[in-house]
């Protein structure tokens, strides 16, 4: 085979990374629903979400939450070297992917997962139409190529927004394995997607992690007999199963640790993290 024609054979699988402009908005809570017990959605809009990107999957924003007793929400300037912040208290900020964006409507969901006590669900719990919020970014877009074989993709409740933008871009005749973690049945979301999509749904039940004890979604994941072939696996969930999870797949399952992307969404026992598993 000459060198053309094992070009053409061996599809380009590396992924872009792209950079978008840093910009700071102040937007409006628009509506607000919840669509199951552990799970409430936030509309957002107004003038300045003018210009919003966010073409991958996975972006990561960071949100500005308003001063719980005030009601001031501060945010920075774009500045050359990044945000310069006026003087006083910053606010508590939190990242979070967009679940949906609609340009044309001029709206941006977010989903808040309710599994923790913190700033980020009391502010959920308590918006109201016509409350401020902040949104810096996404900064930046991590496009992975859908020409695999097949997908993996491993996350818990506050994975749901990425899992559920990923599997929207994916085209028909794409193979798909989902295992997704919610406490039970009733906080289940509908994922649609035009890809051949099989979903195990993993239900907490209400159970709390016990330390030394292997998490709910690795052990769903030994459980579940995979596809043959080339895949992307992506993880999103708690910090130290995450890295369980990644660790299984380049051990146990000779996966290509080039083609995963690993990320604690948050850590057990602390606040605002966000770790990323790699080599």
């Amino acid at each position: 085979m000459n060198s053309s024609a094992a070009a053409t054979a061996s599809p380009d699988r590396r992924a872009q990374r792209v950079r978008h402009a840093l910009r700071f908005r102040r937007l409006s809570v628009l509506r607000t629903e919840q669509p199951t017990p552990h799970l409430i959605r936030i509309t957002l809009g107004g003038p300045e979400l003018e210009g919003f990107l966010s073409p991958g999957f996975d972006d990561h924003m960071k949100l500005f939450f308003p001063d719980p007793q005030t009601g001031a929400l501060t945010l920075p300037t774009a500045g050359p070297e990044g945000p310069i912040w006026p003087e006083g208290p910053r606010p508590v900020a939190r990242d979070y992917t967009p679940h949906h964006h609609d340009p044309v409507a001029g709206t941006l969901q977010v989903d808040f997962a309710l599994h923790e006590a913190g700033p980020a669900t009391a502010w959920a719990r308590a918006a109201r139409p016509g409350d401020l919020l902040g949104v810096g970014g996404p900064r930046g877009s991590f496009l992975v190529p859908t020409d695999f074989d097949w997908h993996l993709l491993i996350g818990d409740d506050t994975a749901l927004p990425a899992i559920a933008r990923r599997l929207a871009e994916l085209p028909a005749g794409a193979r798909v394995r989902v295992l997704a973690e919610v406490d039970s049945a009733a906080d289940q979301v509908p994922l649609p997607s035009a890809a051949d999509v099989q979903v195990v749904w993993v239900h907490r039940d209400g159970a709390a992690a016990v330390a030394g004890q292997e998490p709910p979604l690795l052990a769903a994941l030994r459980a579940t007999p995979l596809p043959t072939g080339a895949f992307h696996a992506w993880i999103g969930c708690e910090s130290a199963a995450a890295k369980a999870l990644r660790a299984h797949l380049v051990n146990d399952c000779q996966a290509n640790p080039q083609w995963i992307r690993a990320s604690g969404y948050w850590r057990r026992g602390a606040a605002g993290t966000h770790d990323k598993h790699e080599d």
